[in-house]
């Protein structure tokens, strides 16, 4: 069993920035960050893996940057030029081997 403990959510107005941090309890491999804001289905903001490949959703191409730092299980997701519709749920996640773990979530918010 793989515990994520998140943080860094919150409250900021659109064009600003939020940096979340997301920390395993043991070592994984893909670990990433999916939102899900309400009413709406959860969906992939980007993902890394041990080896430092990373994936990116269309719509943070640009803005969002995904990182990791293996020594210490954690992954990092520094969000750029914030917009409301970024408002949403952040969920972290890791895999190892064939499980699939998820955080608790984290709010984000941007106002207008």
């Amino acid at each position: 069993q793989v515990q994520l403990v998140e943080s860094g959510g919150g409250l900021v107005q659109a064009g600003g920035s939020l940096r979340l941090s997301c920390a395993a309890s043991g070592s994984v491999n893909t670990m990433g960050w999916y939102r899900q804001a309400p009413g709406k289905q959860r969906d992939l903001v980007a993902v890394i893996t041990s080896a430092g490949s990373t994936n990116y959703a269309d719509s943070v191409k640009g803005r969002f940057a995904i990182s990791r730092d293996n020594a210490k299980n954690t992954v990092y997701l520094q969000m750029n030029s914030l917009k409301p519709e970024d408002t949403a749920v952040y969920y972290c996640l890791a895999r190892r081997v064939l499980n699939t773990y998820w955080g608790q979530g984290t709010q984000v918010t941007v106002s207008s």
